[in-house]
């Protein structure tokens, strides 16, 4: 690989985890989870991931409502009224290394893992694809609430990363 794609690959990588902790912490949560990286990787300016969602009919910008949707039920589900969050100041950013939750680290350990067998960079259908794969958890709710097929996601995703 050349220095220019390394050094565009870092710069990607950086942009997908710090937006993933901004996501994190808009939506108040502790540690980003796979929800978090597709939210970062649907805003990244490759536009891969936003793609990936046209090519299934899914409106890439409902994903946000959809996990909020998913976190306020979860919490109503235990007996727990949500938080208004718009009021809620931002936590301080991270410092250190990225922290997340352990289906997070498997989704972005599997998003590389597709990067380097195509033999190119980290791109945000990539991490569609990965988290797609996903059989549980807030991301595949959200995406069965969206009326999205996690396989179709998936195969559009690969599709657009040229896998």
């Amino acid at each position: 690989m050349k220095l220019r794609d390394r050094v565009r690959d870092v710069r990607m990588i950086k942009n997908l985890l710090r937006g993933a902790e901004e996501e994190a912490r808009r939506a108040g949560d502790a540690l980003p989870g796979p929800e978090h990286l597709l939210l970062s990787a649907i805003a990244l300016d490759d536009g891969s991931a936003r793609r990936a969602f046209q090519r299934v009919g899914a409106d890439a910008g409902a994903l946000r409502d959809a996990i909020a949707r998913q976190h306020d039920d979860a919490l109503r589900s235990v007996g727990i009224e949500p938080p208004d969050l718009e009021d809620a100041a931002p936590g301080d950013a991270p410092k250190g290394a990225f922290r997340s939750t352990a289906p997070a680290r498997t989704a972005f350990r599997a998003a590389s893992d597709m990067a380097r067998s195509g033999g190119g960079g980290l791109l945000g259908a990539h991490v569609v694809a990965a988290v797609a794969d996903l059989e549980h958890g807030t991301a595949a709710r959200s995406l069965a609430a969206m009326g999205v097929d996690r396989e179709a996601l998936a195969a559009a995703a690969r599709d657009e990363a040229g896998l």
